[in-house]
């Protein structure tokens, strides 16, 4: 559609900002227990589940404010794939039946992230602007 493609770079910046907050949520239950979620919470420290923890309450808001863009969501998508493969696969073949289903989309919407850039509005275009102020990013 013509008139979204004019907006794709803001829409880009939208999906981004949106699933690092969703994201967020999964760290801030695992560490600090908000919100409360009985299966993530009293995570044994330096567990498998705690050190997600850890990357994902510094990955997302990196991610939410479009900083070191591609990396991190490279990151992120990488640890949403080990999550679906070591947890969610030996459960069963199928997403519906195995929980892993924000597993598969955060992982891929991650790794679009990755290769598309942060969008409009993120701090790493705002610096590419500050560097090159001849290129309109």
């Amino acid at each position: 559609m013509p008139i979204l493609r004019a907006w794709r770079p803001q829409i880009l910046s939208v999906l981004r900002i949106v699933t690092a907050l969703v994201f967020l949520e999964f760290g801030t239950a695992k560490l600090l227990g908000f919100p409360y979620s009985e299966m993530l919470s009293n995570l044994p420290r330096f567990s498998i589940f705690w050190i997600a923890g850890i990357v994902e309450i510094i990955g997302a808001p990196l991610l939410l404010l479009g900083l070191f863009t591609g990396p991190v969501a490279f990151l992120l998508s990488g640890e949403m794939a080990i999550a679906y493969f070591w947890i969610h696969l030996p459960n069963d073949f199928f997403p519906l039946r195995n929980g892993g289903i924000e597993a598969i989309l955060f992982c891929f919407i991650f790794l679009y992230i990755a290769a598309a850039g942060p969008g409009a509005w993120s701090v790493d275009g705002l610096l590419a602007r500050r560097r090159d102020p001849d290129n309109e990013r």
